[in-house]
């Protein structure tokens, strides 16, 4: 049996009617304990494969870069990867160049926002500066056309909230993209409350799937996101916030107590690691391996 496409596995999902739990990853090791954890996809994220390399998400890493560490995250877990792709990393051509690259590399779907290249991180308090729609929905169409497999998945991220232009722009610039060919629709908001999103949820009609990233808003509970209607949801960069809070934490005991024997209870075994870096699979792959050599001898 031929086994299903990572791309396949997230159009299943996206069609279905239950919630799509995403988990924002910056390396392999968090996209694997993500997958350990229950979530369904990765969100290969901007922030997080920037902050890895301590540069701002400002389109400073280059496409090669990103799709490098979607890689890694891709190989490390069974789970279908989306990856975060700011604005497309240009005009259309950029665009064209993206999407092939990314679904041969066996990603699953990517996201594109209607920002300007270079974009701005979106709780970045500078002004953030939007594309032309048409612009965009050339982008959109330029994607759609150039992916060779129906299943991967293409999300156009709204960015008109973020920028302060209202719940009008967001629903023009959210239906002229789903017309150009989105399969999703992701709307961004940096509001303490979920009400901007609930009233953009609240005035659309259209057959295509809302994705939301709440990271301003955490007290949302996913019982409360499936009574909205919303379709996935993005917990974009919790795990890299804890990775730097934790570390940050460790380290700063160890010098100051002057030895590790007071954080060792607190923190992963070195068999934990093994186990997650596929040891024990090793293992049993030179015994296989040499059994069979000494059989043949």
């Amino acid at each position: 049996m031929v086994k299903e496409t990572k791309a396949k596995q997230l159009r299943k999902m996206l069609k279905g009617d239950k919630l799509i739990l995403v988990a924002g990853a910056h390396d392999g090791l968090s996209a694997k304990l993500a997958e350990r954890n229950g979530f369904h996809a990765i969100w290969a994220s901007g922030l997080g494969i920037s902050a890895v390399q301590t540069v701002p998400d400002a389109s400073i890493l280059t496409m090669t870069e990103f799709l490098q560490a979607a890689l890694v995250m891709n190989e490390a877990c069974d789970l279908p990867i989306i990856a975060d792709c700011d604005s497309g990393y240009g005009n259309v051509h950029n665009i064209v160049r993206m999407v092939e690259k990314y679904e041969s590399a066996g990603i699953a779907g990517v996201c594109i926002e209607d920002k300007v290249y270079p974009k701005l991180n979106s709780f970045d308090n500078r002004e953030q500066k939007l594309v032309l729609i048409e612009d965009f929905c050339a982008k959109i169409r330029a994607a759609k056309a150039t992916k060779q497999d129906p299943d991967f998945v293409l999300i156009a991220r709204v960015e008109a909230l973020i920028a302060g232009l209202g719940q009008d722009e967001a629903q023009k610039r959210a239906r002229a993209y789903a017309v150009a060919g989105a399969d999703a629709i992701l709307i961004h908001s940096k509001q303490k409350t979920v009400d901007e999103i609930a009233e953009f949820i609240r005035r659309w009609d259209l057959d295509v799937p809302i994705v939301l990233v709440p990271t301003k808003y955490p007290d949302i509970t996913f019982a409360d996101l499936e009574r909205m209607g919303v379709r996935m949801s993005i917990y974009a960069n919790q795990a890299l916030r804890v990775s730097v809070s934790a570390i940050d934490n460790v380290l700063k005991r160890i010098v100051e107590a002057g030895s590790t024997k007071d954080i060792e209870g607190e923190i992963a075994s070195v068999e934990e690691i093994f186990e997650l870096q596929g040891v024990p699979e090793m293992k049993l792959k030179e015994l296989e391996f040499y059994h069979e050599k000494t059989i043949s001898s």
